[in-house]
């Protein structure tokens, strides 16, 4: 006589359900985490020119600006992950675009400085390159004009992995051609790994015709609210809205907020104006001019954020803000920082980074880890299914920070810049301040200087005298507290993995002036 297991069988159906949605569960979470990595986003990159860290109202309320605003990247900001210690690899525009490029640092390139046209290629036995430095204690590398063909870009690991790239605005890693920041035709974005490519100044006044005054903004023909069209906006979108069968990359390169400011968009400038009298500071006019000029560039890129939305694409496209080094000193917040752009001091390398990836990145999200521009080529190449990053790149992806994690290969990093160079160049550089301040609005002298941050404590080296000087960052974000002699074993452990590095990578270095 077979036992009666109809109890049994029947307390066993609820359990066997119940493991059988978890085992579903588990399944279906292992497959969310498997296409979390493998599913290739779209991948934009919002470059902008000169931004200082507090120009966005986002980041500067927390230190005071509350001047400017930008509506559009402050709700990019909240609809993404918001970084606070994120640096630009070089406090000047060519470096830094080239190492963004190819994720190594300019000491490792060899590109340190802006390109120039291609007759200002020098050498150290150049009597003209040597007379431009005679009255200086040091002779500074000669220009290194071009990024090399043989780099690898991020745009053309992306092909590699089937990505289309495209690429508007400012490339500025090859010689001027024909005209400033003329795209080189043997050296341009198409011969790099960009398919599509397109060169426009957008509505930046350099752009404008030598000639002529440029276009005409005065409030009868742009009354308040309406801002006039950005071509190179426009192309960028023109790019959303082709057809994609691949997913795509696309660097959106603004001439905002560089220099020439633009002074007549007649309301924009009112608003400023009437901002600053009501404001309890003294807000100099060039701030206000400036201030107009960033919400030009905001409205710029709302535009842009706004296509993605309109095209369909916000879901899976990630979208990364940022700038290339500090802004201007006569007129960028800076704030609370110390120095601007051409300078190694937090002013001229901490910028603004933001980062939306619905889905990936936790909205209203913020990350403290410090991170660095040559971070973007690896951490797209791995999103774009790179399974092994050239032992050459500098960076690191951070597509861990990205899920909210924080595994200690990013967290214990070091991040090195080099700037062997005076600033500003020629005779202007005797009409400048000796001393570096806080938003002191005038052009500072720069001297040939290289800089580590290692957790907390950044050392700046001079190369004139052997100086050397030590902050606590965490403590000192301003850098107004020289540690050197108070801490001198730090001083040299950073000193000594600085120059360690340095040889390492061949980086070219100052010579002392013997004429």
């Amino acid at each position: 006589m077979e036992p009666n297991n109809s109890k049994l069988k029947i307390a066993l159906r609820p359990l066997s359900f119940v493991v059988l949605l978890q085992l579903v569960f588990f399944i279906s979470q292992e497959a969310f985490a498997e296409n979390d990595t493998n599913q290739k986003p779209n991948i934009i990159l919002i470059y902008i020119d000169d931004l200082g860290y507090s120009d966005l109202a986002n980041y500067g309320r927390e230190y005071g600006n509350f001047f400017t605003e930008t509506p559009n990247i402050d709700k990019l900001a909240t609809e993404g992950m918001k970084f606070t210690n994120a640096y630009a690899s070089a406090p000047i525009c060519s470096p830094s675009r080239a190492a963004l490029l190819t994720g190594k640092t300019p000491a490792r390139l060899g590109f340190e400085f802006v390109t120039k046209y291609k007759e200002d290629t020098f050498s150290w036995e150049d009597e003209e390159w040597v007379e431009k430095y005679s009255n200086y204690p040091l002779t500074c590398p000669p220009y290194r004009i071009t990024l090399p063909l043989s780099e690898n870009t991020v745009a053309e690991e992306l092909a590699k992995n089937g990505y289309e790239t495209g690429m508007v605005g400012k490339w500025h890693v090859a010689p001027h051609y024909k005209r400033y920041n003329g795209w080189d035709p043997t050296h341009g974005p198409k011969q790099q790994g960009f398919e599509w490519a397109e060169e426009t100044f957008g509505d930046h006044p350099s752009g404008y015709p030598k000639t002529e005054k440029g276009p005409d903004y005065s409030e009868s023909k742009y009354p308040n609210g309406r801002y006039p069209e950005d071509e190179l906006t426009n192309k960028a979108i023109e790019f959303l809205e082709m057809e994609h069968e691949k997913p795509f990359f696309l660097f959106v390169s603004h001439y905002f907020v560089h220099t020439p400011i633009d002074y007549r968009l007649e309301w924009l400038i009112k608003k400023y104006r009437d901002k600053a009298s009501k404001s309890h500071e003294d807000i100099p006019e060039s701030v206000i001019l400036y201030a107009a000029f960033v919400d030009r560039m905001d409205y710029y890129v709302g535009q842009l954020l706004d296509a993605i939305d309109d095209n369909e694409l916000r879901e899976n496209t990630l979208v990364v803000f940022t700038s290339d080094n500090g802004g201007h000193p006569s007129f960028a917040y800076n704030r609370p920082f110390r120095g601007s752009k051409w300078n190694l001091y937090e002013g001229g390398i901490r910028e603004p980074f933001i980062v939306r990836w619905p889905g990936i990145v936790e909205a209203g999200s913020t990350c403290e880890t410090p991170i660095i521009q040559t971070d973007l080529m690896p951490t797209f190449s791995t999103i774009s299914g790179t399974k092994s990053i050239a032992s050459d790149v500098d960076g690191k992806s951070i597509l861990p920070l990205l899920k909210g994690a924080a595994p200690q290969e990013l967290l214990k990093r070091t991040f090195v810049w080099h700037f062997p160079y005076y600033h500003p160049e020629g005779d202007k550089y005797e009409k400048a301040i000796s001393e570096i301040g806080i938003e002191d609005l005038s052009v500072s002298k720069t001297l040939p200087q290289s800089a580590i941050r290692q957790g907390n404590y950044k050392l700046i080296y001079f190369y004139e005298d052997d100086k050397t000087e030590l902050y606590d960052l965490n403590d000192d974000i301003t850098e107004h507290t020289d540690l050197s002699e108070e801490r001198p074993w730090d001083a040299t452990k950073l000193k000594t993995a600085l120059f360690n590095y340095l040889n390492e990578v061949d980086a070219r270095f100052p010579q002392k002036n013997i004429k």
